[in-house]
């Protein structure tokens, strides 16, 4: 949370700062996270890897071939709003387009930075590629990332994020806890 306050005091006046962290807080996704709500991260995660296996393949198909799960690096991504893996200014334009766009945003821009470096993970194993995603290059153009946030499809059998998202929440709701590996427990 820390990462998140700083970025809005260096932006924002105290009390406004304030405020915004707050509405920050609870925003469904952020709440989860900061709450550490595993259920509700296992929900996210299935969500994600959903639309990791149908815009990189041959990456997700890589990452299970180690056991790798979204836990290891997505968990730091979201709950820092990008602001620790990314430079300031390019994780700022970032927060930009969340605001406007919603939690989606932020798993595309997971895949996005899964798209930049896909070749170079996809010769990793699985503790260089825990590492490389934990500390990501600092020579990350806006320019690349943003290209590879649009060229991402955030579709998957004509359902759209919140649909497979509710969707697995109604799954979970039934019980049926067998309709994603990711939310096993």
């Amino acid at each position: 949370m820390s990462f998140i306050a700083a970025v809005l005091i260096l932006n924002l006046e105290e009390a406004g700062a304030f405020i915004a962290f707050a509405n920050l807080l609870n925003k469904p996704c952020q709440l989860a996270f900061f709450r550490v709500d595993h259920s509700m991260m296992l929900k996210y995660f299935a969500a994600f890897e959903v639309f990791f296996e149908e815009n990189l393949p041959k990456l997700f198909h890589h990452f299970k071939s180690y056991n790798l799960t979204p836990d290891i690096y997505l968990i730091d991504w979201i709950f820092t709003l990008y602001s620790k893996s990314l430079p300031l200014d390019l994780a700022c334009r970032v927060w930009d387009v969340f605001c406007r766009d919603g939690e989606e945003f932020l798993f595309r821009t997971g895949l996005g930075i899964l798209r930049i470096y896909e070749d170079i993970l996809l010769q990793m194993d699985f503790i260089h590629i825990a590492q490389f995603l934990t500390k990501l290059p600092e020579d990350i153009t806006s320019e690349k990332l943003f290209s590879c946030i649009t060229s991402i499809q955030m579709q998957n059998s004509n359902k759209k994020w919140a649909q497979v998202f509710a969707s697995l929440m109604k799954d979970s709701k039934e019980g049926d806890k067998n309709h994603s590996p990711a939310l096993k427990s």
